[in-house]
């Protein structure tokens, strides 16, 4: 467990101001962390190139050499990482205020994604995610229910026949449900654009260059950031100008906050095309994985299948009110998001000095917990390379630690969207499986790229078979 080194302040309590503010402040030097074991790899790079080459197994040797707390350089700094659930659980829940997401998470994501909700902390995040959860209470979820049922109908009836590349199709589909459920508009010529400048600012968020220079994936980010700045102010002006709507973006322009005044403008963007990014890259990531171990699982198919057809008595369609009745398919979700979570790990910035499994970490520190490690440890997870939604039992559930399990983070920070995430995977299931069986080449085992957020590197390529 964790402790600190001076006195906690209150839950409610502002940020001592003598600590740094910003993650520009008070960078730490090698001295400063010598105490804890690691290393530096790189002379200038760091461990940069063998962490973006092959992530997990970076984490796992680090671990098996140094311990579950280890010091790395890596991205142009020190940092130290937090393995375990306990880990996990001390970051996430945060029972302190001992950490900084914003300022974890902007040495990353400043030039792209800047003041999203994520990147909030302490009283202005749950300021703003309380004007936002309006997007997802019970009338407006209604609402998206319907669209998503309509949308993917639509699109999957198409998907029968020849092999296909399901991650690009399931991609396009997001952003096409995404226009629809998030901004209640049909995409136009700007589709591809506004799906380029997303995909450009993912990928520039772990380039190794972090400054938009010329011809780098950083300077291709943030002109793709531009580029949705510029639409989402256009579209938030004219949404509060017409007068709202049931659609998320809608729901977002003409939030408020306690005291009664709406958000501003520019932060409303902020939300949205974070938002936006979150809700695209991450289902699109899980969706894949989901199809492609339910492909090498055929059984899970048939107990899936059986159960959406009980439920919608033969229909595709599922209704808003029976998601809920869904347990095995989204048990089958938990453990794809077990197997393969779409955010890999999570950075934060210690504000105060604190203890942890024996080390002092300096104020200033920043820090990392590993979800995908913890996703796979032994102690929590019996023979943890298979597949076996039965994990996620409510028994199993109560008797596993916490916070063996953050696919959606935890704590203050815990994803806003979740159920709509829920939502849509299990309405792509009913869709999907109620047609079709989801057959793969035997032996298939496509490479993925680990990093930023998982994808498989040939697309994933998969049969929709009519049953």
């Amino acid at each position: 467990m964790a402790t600190l080194a001076q006195p906690s302040p209150s839950p409610h309590a502002p940020v001592p101001a003598a600590q740094p503010r910003t993650w520009r402040e008070g960078v730490l030097t090698e001295a400063d962390l010598a105490h804890i074991p690691g290393e530096g790899g790189m002379p200038v790079f760091g461990n940069t190139f063998r962490m973006l080459s092959d992530p997990h197994g970076f984490t796992r040797r680090m671990v098996e050499t140094y311990g579950p707390v280890y010091r790395n350089k890596a991205f142009g700094g020190w940092n130290v990482a937090l393995v375990g659930a306990d880990a996990n659980e001390l970051v996430l829940f945060d029972r302190d205020r001992l950490f900084s997401s914003e300022q974890g998470w902007g040495p990353i994501l400043e030039l792209l994604f800047p003041r999203g909700l994520m990147l909030l902390d302490f009283d202005h995040h749950r300021a703003d995610r309380r004007a936002l959860s309006i997007a997802f209470k019970p009338g407006p979820m209604r609402h998206y229910a319907d669209s998503l049922n309509r949308g993917i109908a639509d699109a999957v009836k198409g998907w029968s026949g020849a092999p296909m590349l399901f991650y690009p199709a399931i991609k396009q589909l997001t952003l096409d449900l995404a226009a629809d459920s998030f901004i209640g508009i049909p995409w136009g010529p700007e589709a591809d654009r506004i799906n380029r400048a997303f995909v450009d600012m993912v990928q520039a968020s772990v380039a190794p260059i972090r400054a938009p220079l010329p011809f780098t994936s950083m300077r291709k980010g943030v002109k793709g950031r531009a580029y949705l700045v510029d639409y989402f102010i256009r579209e938030t002006l004219r949404r509060r100008a017409e007068g709202g709507g049931q659609d998320m973006f809608s729901q977002f322009a003409t939030a408020t906050r306690e005291d009664g005044t709406m958000l501003p403008v520019d932060e409303v963007v902020d939300h949205m095309i974070f938002l936006m990014m979150a809700a695209h890259d991450t289902i699109t990531s899980s969706a894949t994985t989901l199809v492609w171990l339910l492909a090498k699982h055929p059984e899970w198919q048939e107990r899936l299948r059986a159960e959406i057809t009980a439920i919608t008595g033969g229909g595709h369609d599922v209704g808003y009110d029976d998601l809920a009745k869904l347990d095995l398919t989204e048990m089958a979700f938990k453990e794809s998001l077990r197997l393969i979570p779409p955010v890999p790990s999570t950075p934060r910035r210690a504000l105060r000095e604190f203890e942890f499994g024996g080390y002092r970490i300096p104020a200033g520190t920043p820090v990392g917990i590993n979800q995908q490690y913890v996703h796979r440890m032994e102690e929590h997870w019996p023979d943890p390379d298979r597949f076996d939604p039965l994990r996620f039992t409510p028994e199993a559930v109560k008797a596993r630690h916490k916070y063996a399990w953050v696919p959606f983070g935890g704590g203050a920070h815990m994803c806003i969207g979740l159920h709509f995430a829920y939502m849509q995977v299990k309405i792509l299931m009913a869709q999907v499986l109620t047609r079709y069986e989801i057959a793969i080449e035997p032996g298939y085992e496509p490479e993925w790229q680990p990093w930023p957020i998982p994808r498989p590197k040939d697309g994933l390529r998969v049969s929709f078979r009519e049953l």
